[in-house]
């Protein structure tokens, strides 16, 4: 059993789409965005460094990665919001730089959270406003704003004050403003961060209808639960680079283990985690804590193996306590550890 390691660039299987004669939803070739105002080494710092994506019609598609990874930069670019550096950029087959109408004419965007609509107004009046921005006829607008209330489940709250809302009916008022004026792809920027887990539950429901009905969803998370629950294609971005890009399953496969064992371990002189380690090579990862007295421990296992005994003889054998020890099937956070060395997670709790 060998530690996977990471690689460059890492393209998982993807599963069969519903492909049209339609151009791709979005499309990235070589996209860079770097700020002139900022220095690292004498040369602007890249937020996003020649990303590539395709994200077909009809599909959620994730990007995935810690604070500062370049995803909001991403989606940011996708939305006309900021213009690239260089590459070239699609949506719908209309280019971002050169046919900017016609792109935002095919976008719903709900970035920003609950405070991009107005709190002193009603759901209703948000609503109306901005479908009046999107040029809607009074009439129209009317049944719009009915349509997309009772899409979002807020009709019976529609004449309610934005600012007695709950976040997450707040969020699913966002979402109901972007789909507003009919748009085929759908723009999300960290969806469910600060809701509740029932408004997060409900959200991501309402994200998979979007999908059912025909939408095309591009969503920004850190969460790789919420990920592996909507995501149809995903890329891993770290330091503004695609470091994966595949279906959930097919990069959890990649790793060639379905299980991982992770172990708390103590020890009162830190050279003795020290020679477990050795003991047990280039199977485990390790992080270490307490001054060198204490250790996390990962270890992976395939189909039919259980290193626990292993550990466990190694452990006694060296004078170290095992603590816990837990066995859970491999996720996603799993993947990004092989590829960057840090599990996400525990990368967003130092921050």
């Amino acid at each position: 059993m060998h530690w996977p390691q990471p690689v460059d660039t890492w393209t998982a299987p993807t599963r069969e789409l519903r492909h049209t004669s339609l151009p791709p939803a979005v499309q990235l070739v070589d996209v860079t965005k770097s700020y002139p105002g900022r220095r690292d080494r004498g040369m602007p710092p890249a937020a996003v460094d020649r990303i590539s994506l395709t994200v077909h019609s009809g599909e959620v598609f994730g990007l995935l990665g810690p604070n500062g990874a370049g995803k909001s930069t991403t989606i940011r670019m996708i939305a006309t919001l900021l213009e690239p550096t260089s590459g070239r950029l699609r949506v719908c087959g209309y280019d971002t730089r050169r046919q900017e109408r016609e792109v935002r004419r095919m976008l719903g965007v709900a970035l920003g959270g609950e405070r991009s609509v107005y709190w002193k107004l009603t759901a209703r009046q948000n609503l109306q406003y901005f479908a009046a921005l999107h040029g809607l006829s009074r009439s129209r607008s009317a049944r719009r704003v009915d349509e997309v209330l009772r899409q979002l489940d807020i009709a019976d709250r529609a004449d309610d004050h934005v600012e007695d809302y709950s976040t997450g009916m707040r969020q699913r008022l966002v979402v109901a403003r972007a789909l507003l004026h009919r748009p085929r792809v759908v723009l999300l920027d960290e969806p469910s961060s600060g809701l509740d887990p029932q408004a997060t539950r409900s959200l991501r429901e309402h994200i998979l209808q979007l999908r059912a009905t025909g939408h095309t969803i591009l969503l920004t998370t850190h969460d790789m639960t919420e990920a592996d629950a909507l995501c149809d294609r995903l890329a891993f971005i770290d330091h503004g680079r695609v470091v994966a890009e595949g279906t959930p399953a097919g990069l959890k496969a990649q790793l060639g283990a379905t299980q991982v064992v992770r172990a708390a371990l103590r020890s009162a002189t830190p050279d003795a985690l020290g020679w477990v380690a050795a003991d047990l090579g280039d199977s485990a990862s390790w992080a270490v804590a307490d001054g060198g007295r204490s250790a996390t421990l990962t270890l992976w296992s395939g189909p039919g193996t259980d290193p626990v005994p292993v550990l466990i003889s190694v452990a006694v054998r060296r004078g170290v306590e095992v603590v816990r020890v837990e066995n859970e099937p491999v996720s996603l956070n799993d993947v990004f550890l092989a590829l960057v060395g840090r599990r996400l997670d525990a990368d967003q709790a130092e921050r």
